[in-house]
C-alpha cells in the first residue's frame, strides 16, 4: 500500500507537458516552420527559382497538413506581426495556406541545402533582421530543414513548428509543435 501512495505521489508531482503553442503566443516568439510534406529530397537538377513546375511541390497531404497547421493557429488566437517566407514553392504555398495573413518574401529564408556556402551568411542575415524587430514581435518563418537547424540545432520533420526566442544574437529554442 505505501508502494501506492509513493508511485501516486510521483505521477502528480510530474507536470503535464504545456501546450507548445502557449510559447508561440509570447512576444518576441521567433516561430520558425519547415514547409509540409512535399515528397522527396532538395530539388531535381533543372530546378528553377522561377518555375515552381521545377521544384519538390507539396503533396495533397502536405496541403491539408499547413491548413490543420493554420487552423490550430487561429484556434489558439496566435497571430503574427510578420509572416516570412522562402521563395520556394513549397514555402510560399505553405504559408498561405496557413492562412494567418499576408506572406512576404523573404530571401535571407531560402534553402542552401545544395549550396552550403551560403549557409553563414543567411543565418547571419536572419538573425540581423530579427534583431532590428521590436522585442515584441510575434515572427513567423516559413522555410527550410536546413536553415532551421542551423538557426536551432534542431532538425524538424516537414511542417514542424519550431518556437524559439531571440538570445543576443544567437536564438535559443523554446518548444517543438510536431506536425499533424
Amino acid at each position: 500500500m505505501r508502494a501506492f501512495f509513493i508511485l501516486l505521489m510521483l505521477i502528480l508531482a510530474i507536470p503535464l507537458r504545456a501546450n507548445p503553442l502557449d510559447a508561440a503566443r509570447a512576444p518576441g516568439a521567433i516561430v520558425q516552420m519547415r514547409h509540409a510534406t512535399a515528397p522527396g529530397t532538395g530539388d531535381p537538377a533543372d530546378f528553377r527559382l522561377s518555375d515552381c513546375t521545377t521544384q519538390r511541390n507539396l503533396s495533397d497531404a502536405g496541403r491539408a497538413e499547413a491548413q490543420a497547421i493554420g487552423a490550430r493557429f487561429r484556434a489558439e488566437g496566435i497571430t503574427f506581426t510578420h509572416i516570412l517566407t522562402s521563395e520556394w514553392c513549397r514555402t510560399h504555398e505553405t504559408a498561405e495556406l496557413l492562412g494567418l495573413g499576408p506572406v512576404t518574401p523573404f530571401t535571407p529564408a531560402n534553402s542552401f541545402f545544395s549550396t552550403r556556402a551560403d549557409e553563414s551568411r543567411q543565418t547571419a542575415e536572419v538573425l540581423e533582421w530579427l534583431s532590428a524587430q521590436p522585442k515584441e514581435a510575434r515572427v513567423l518563418i516559413v522555410t527550410h530543414q536546413v536553415n532551421i537547424t542551423a538557426l536551432t540545432g534542431v532538425v524538424p520533420q516537414s511542417g514542424e513548428v519550431v518556437i524559439a526566442r531571440r538570445s543576443g544574437q544567437r536564438m535559443v529554442l523554446v518548444d517543438r509543435l510536431p506536425p499533424p
